[in-house]
């Protein structure tokens, strides 16, 4: 009876040990790099639909412990037909990811536990969601195709809970969002391209979780794009790969100022000869690349030294595959978390301006079609309302909420003075305020009281028959 029951005990902890291993052997440590790969030569990217450069078909995602040399990826994502955008969650516990289970399926938002590899689907989206992102909050940030009747396709920035719960809809220009992070500040930094009524580069904006307060954040050369999602590293710079005309898949590895991006442009990889597709950062402050040396290579992964702007040894590399997007697993800081000014209740923002002749252009204040004297509040299809600016050139607008507009400025004569600018939209009780009309985006405004504030803001649209059942509260 005693061997039997000794015999018993024995088996239980042989196979509580061996469930332990196994455990053990599924964790993804700390350190490992996960990235996305793709067989064969890659598509030419679509910018506007995202084909080819955020959507990767046939893509995997794989693990790589660096420290064990020569050691061949684990593959994560066995049970996709598409999978790609990892990023890793603050505490290193968990990756977040884009994916179709098979093809042409709708691609979704899913999470994997890197205790234990298991997989669970956070989005059950009718269109196709890509590119996520982690908040402070524990909620996530991702882009999501929408259809309307101005720009007809697009990708607008949607978050939603970790279990895919409240997903709500945060931008509302005509514009396309794609490859978002999250600044230490807080904020989303993404890349926008207008789409309507022509389209333009991608540029970096930047705007709070809640959809408040985006402004431009990084804009290139005239015919340069961005290629991918932009970092902040642990010493204050951002991060990226920027192409030129001249090569539309690859680019060059940037780097650019946290505190000043419209002025600290730096090309970490002058001299080196080749391409890179991707950057993310380590915490040891090395930089993890997808680089080729020419074009009739794939693209591989190397350590990158930004401060000394040298690139490593070859970390992983594969002559029948592409090594694109990868992340460590690695516990990394978690961003502040910013107070929302939304309320869903009101259907308002307001608009403050301090001077709208207060422009990086020079305004001779004496001549009558030079100054202005009026804005034009222009919506998508039609004008929302033609409004008189106080002496100062200030003026204070109500604007209906999530509705995209422009705004011209118009001199005594009525013609066009500036403008019309970037497209604005305001969120629900959203406040918002500007220094002038195309000014310098590093601009501090005066500390002074402006006339329009003395009065209750104007409404905008002035005709509300033409937004339908939307009244101003």
């Amino acid at each position: 009876m005693n061997i039997k029951k000794s015999n018993i005990v024995f088996l239980v902890v042989i196979s509580c040990s061996a469930i332990f291993f196994s455990s053990c052997n599924e964790r993804l440590k700390e350190g490992t790099i996960v990235f996305t790969q793709v067989a064969g030569d890659l598509q030419d990217v679509n910018y506007i639909t995202g084909n080819s450069w955020r959507y990767i078909s046939e893509s995997h995602i794989m693990a790589l412990d660096p420290e064990k040399a020569g050691a061949s990826p684990k593959l994560l994502t066995e049970d996709f037909f598409s999978a790609c955008a990892p990023q890793i969650s603050y505490d290193g516990k968990f990756m977040i990811f884009a994916a179709q289970k098979k093809q042409n399926d709708i691609w979704q938002i899913w999470e994997m536990n890197l205790e234990n590899l298991k997989i669970r689907q956070v989005t059950s989206s009718k269109e196709n969601c890509i590119d996520p992102a982690y908040l402070p909050d524990g909620s996530l940030v991702f882009s999501k195709f929408i259809k309307n009747d101005t720009v007809k396709t697009g990708h607008a920035l949607f978050t939603c809970n970790r279990d895919g719960s409240e997903i709500r809809q945060i931008t509302y220009n005509p514009h396309n969002y794609f490859a978002s992070s999250v600044l230490q500040d807080g904020r989303i930094l993404t890349i926008s391209r207008q789409l309507y009524p022509d389209q333009k580069n991608g540029v970096f904006m930047v705007l709070r979780p809640d959809g408040t307060k985006q402004e431009l954040f990084y804009q290139g050369l005239e015919g340069s794009n961005l290629n991918s999602r932009g970092w902040e590293t642990n010493n204050g710079k951002i991060i990226f790969i920027e192409s030129d005309k001249s090569n539309p898949q690859g680019g060059n590895l940037i780097s650019i100022n946290y505190s000043r991006p419209l002025h600290s442009w730096v090309n970490l990889s002058t001299g080196i000869k080749g391409d890179f597709y991707a950057v993310s950062p380590l915490q040891s402050g090395k930089l993890l690349v997808s680089y080729r040396s020419s074009d009739k290579e794939h693209y591989a992964l190397y350590e990158f030294d930004a401060e000394n702007k040298m690139l490593g040894k070859a970390i992983y590399k594969n002559e029948n595959y592409n090594v694109l997007e990868a992340v460590a697993v690695e516990k990394h800081e978690r961003p502040k978390k910013l107070p929302s000014e939304v309320d869903l209740n009101v259907k308002t923002g307001l608009l403050l301006c301090q001077n709208i002749n207060f422009t990086e252009k020079s305004v001779d204040s004496n001549s009558s079609t030079s100054k202005a004297v009026k804005i034009e509040v222009m919506g998508i299809d039609a004008s929302l309302g033609t409004v008189d600016v106080e002496e100062d050139g200030s003026f204070y607008l109500k604007i209906l909420a999530d509705i995209p507009f422009r705004i011209k400025t118009l001199n005594q004569n009525g013609e066009v003075v500036n403008g019309p600018g970037s497209w604005l939209y305001l969120r629900p009780n959203e406040r918002r305020g500007c220094v002038g009309c195309h000014e310098d985006n590093e601009q501090v405004p005066e500390n002074k009281e402006m006339l329009s504030v003395k009065k209750d803001p104007i409404k905008i649209p002035l005709r509300l028959k033409e937004i339908d059942n939307k009244k101003i509260h």
